[in-house]
C-alpha cells in the first residue's frame, strides 16, 4: 500500500509558514502549481494538489482554486465565485481512453438528472479528448467556472471554443474527483487540503 508524503507536508508547510514567507509554487511530482492565482478579477488560492494513480504508476497531476479555502465536497460545491481545477499530465495519456473515464467518473457520481443537465459539457469533453488523440507527458488541461458566463476548457493554456452554459456542469465535474465514488481516495483528500488513511483506488 503506497503513502503520499506530499499532501500532509503541503498542508504543514502552508499552517506553519508565515504568509509573506510562503513559496509562490507547490511541487507535485514536478510539477509546479501556483499557491495562487488572478482569474476573472479574483483572487483564488490553491486548495490542494495531489496525484491521480492507476495502481502504481502515476497519471496526472491535480489541482484546485478557489476563493476561500473548502475541507468538504459540499464546501467546494456550494463556495461562491470562480473555480478552477486543472490537470497535468504525468504521462503519456491516451485521449479517448480519458474522456471515456471522465464520463464513467460524471456517471457514477452524479444523478440521473445532473448528469442530463450536464450532458453538453460532457460531450465537448469527451469530443476535446477524441480531437487530440494523446495528452501528453507536461501537457494540461483546465476547466474554469465563472459565474454568469459558464465553464471555460482550456487545453495547454488555449480556450477550446464557446464556455458551456449549463451551471450545473462543474460540480458535475468535480465529482469525478470529489464525489461519493472517487477516480483516487487519496487524490480526493488531496484536494480537499489534506489526507486520511489510504483507501481503495476506483478503476
Amino acid at each position: 500500500m503506497r503513502t503520499h508524503f506530499y499532501a500532509p507536508l503541503f498542508a504543514l508547510l502552508l499552517a506553519l509558514t508565515p504568509i509573506g514567507a510562503r513559496a509562490q509554487s507547490v511541487d507535485v511530482a514536478g510539477v509546479k502549481f501556483d499557491t495562487s492565482l488572478d482569474l476573472a478579477g479574483q483572487k483564488l488560492q490553491l486548495n490542494g494538489a495531489g496525484i491521480r494513480y492507476k495502481f502504481v504508476v502515476k497519471v496526472y497531476a491535480a489541482g484546485l482554486y478557489l476563493g476561500t479555502k473548502a475541507n468538504s465536497t459540499e464546501a467546494v460545491l456550494t463556495a461562491p465565485g470562480v473555480k478552477r481545477i486543472q490537470i497535468v499530465a504525468l504521462r503519456d495519456i491516451d485521449g479517448r481512453d480519458l474522456g471515456k473515464l471522465f464520463t464513467k467518473g460524471i456517471e457514477q457520481n452524479a444523478t440521473r438528472e445532473e448528469f442530463m443537465r450536464s450532458i453538453n459539457g460532457v460531450l465537448k469533453i469527451a469530443e476535446m479528448f477524441a480531437n487530440k488523440k494523446d495528452l501528453l507527458k507536461g501537457e494540461s488541461f483546465s476547466v474554469d467556472f465563472v459565474p454568469g458566463i459558464g465553464s471555460v476548457v482550456m487545453l495547454n493554456g488555449k480556450a477550446q471554443g464557446e464556455a458551456i452554459k449549463e451551471p450545473e456542469f462543474f460540480g458535475a465535474l468535480m465529482q469525478i474527483w470529489l464525489g461519493k465514488s472517487p477516480a483516487d481516495d487519496q487524490l480526493k483528500e488531496a484536494l480537499l487540503g489534506g489526507v486520511k488513511k489510504p483507501g481503495r483506488e476506483k478503476s
